[in-house]
């Protein structure tokens, strides 16, 4: 089979199309043959090694995929952790899904990782309240853009999406933003303060780290939630608990993968989501389609902010 594996860490250019034996499902694993793999920043992360959990050489990247179970010919989509840039991927059967009917794969790929994520900071992390106001960081990105959508049906109040071009705010209020800035670091604090009319906010979701995280923990009311889900910055943040105690702020951190361990916070979550897809509620941004040779190309963009919504892996070109 085809697949893109990288034989030592670093940059771009340690991801090598190959051939590769098509793998053998082990107990608990099912054998898929991907139509799509699904791109995250995260993965950019994994490739230099710098991700929370610790990677093995040889490496296949990619960690989710939709597609087809060989041995039941049932659509699927599936959370691999690894393994999905390849024409086949293992994953375990508890973390296999099955794909409703009319829902197409980029739309499945979005809800099963990206989807959750965007849930989970609302329910879980950010445990977001009644007309609460919500930041929403990168809200044009796979789950930014999934994340303000899914925020007024989740019970927020005002939804302010930052991002870094006129195109990528202008998509965050088609899609149902109050209010979209810029996400430059600097006057952040003030710009999300004057978006929410004057107020500091409730909630923030936030994935780039480093002066990022700064200005919008500056920008909470007492009682907010500052959620960390990414640290695409590669900038780590340290926070005095005087801070914290000062204005009673909480500062939660947040990754999809302690959810895999139960599958009541992973089921009744997708249905979810895939209920609202159906409704019409939720859509999926669906941005480029790259051959799996393109791969490189593909997280260069994605590390360059040069995407938007959904990337999309294609083993078949």
């Amino acid at each position: 089979m085809r697949a893109i594996q990288q034989r030592e860490f670093g940059g771009p250019e340690v991801l090598e199309l190959v051939d590769l034996p098509v793998p053998m499902p082990g107990d608990g694993e099912v054998l898929i043959r991907v139509s799509r793999a699904g791109m995250n920043f995260a993965d950019t992360h994994q490739r230099r090694n710098e991700y929370l959990a610790a990677q093995e050489l040889p490496l296949v990247p990619g960690g989710e995929v939709a597609g087809v179970r060989d041995d039941t010919g049932e659509r699927v989509v599936a959370l691999t952790g690894k393994g999905g840039y390849a024409e086949y991927a293992l994953a375990r059967e508890a973390l296999t899904f099955p794909i409703p009917e009319g829902v197409d794969d980029a739309t499945a790929l979005a809800l099963v990782l990206q989807g959750l994520t965007a849930w989970h900071l609302y329910r879980t992390a950010g445990r977001v309240g009644p007309g609460e106001s919500v930041v929403v960081i990168a809200g044009a990105g796979g789950v930014g853009s999934l994340a303000v959508q899914l925020g007024k049906g989740m019970g927020a109040g005002r939804v302010i999406a930052t991002a870094s071009t006129q195109d990528k705010r202008d998509l965050a209020l088609e899609l149902g933003a109050d209010a979209a800035v810029d996400g430059d670091p600097d006057g952040l604090k003030e710009r999300l303060i004057e978006a929410n009319l004057g107020r500091q906010v409730d909630v923030v979701f936030e994935m780039a780290g480093g002066e990022v995280f700064d200005a919008c923990l500056a920008a909470l009311a007492p009682f907010g939630r500052l959620v960390s889900y990414g640290i695409a910055s590669g900038k780590g943040n340290e926070v005095h608990t005087r801070k914290l105690m000062g204005r009673s702020r909480a500062v939660v951190g947040f990754w999809l993968m302690h959810c895999m361990g139960n599958p009541a916070m992973i089921d009744e979550a997708l249905r979810d989501l895939y209920d609202r897809a159906a409704r019409g509620e939720l859509r999926a941004v669906v941005g480029a389609t790259y051959a799996l040779s393109d791969a490189r190309q593909a997280q260069i963009d994605l590390a360059e902010r040069r995407t938007t919504g959904k990337v999309l892996l294609d083993p078949g070109a």
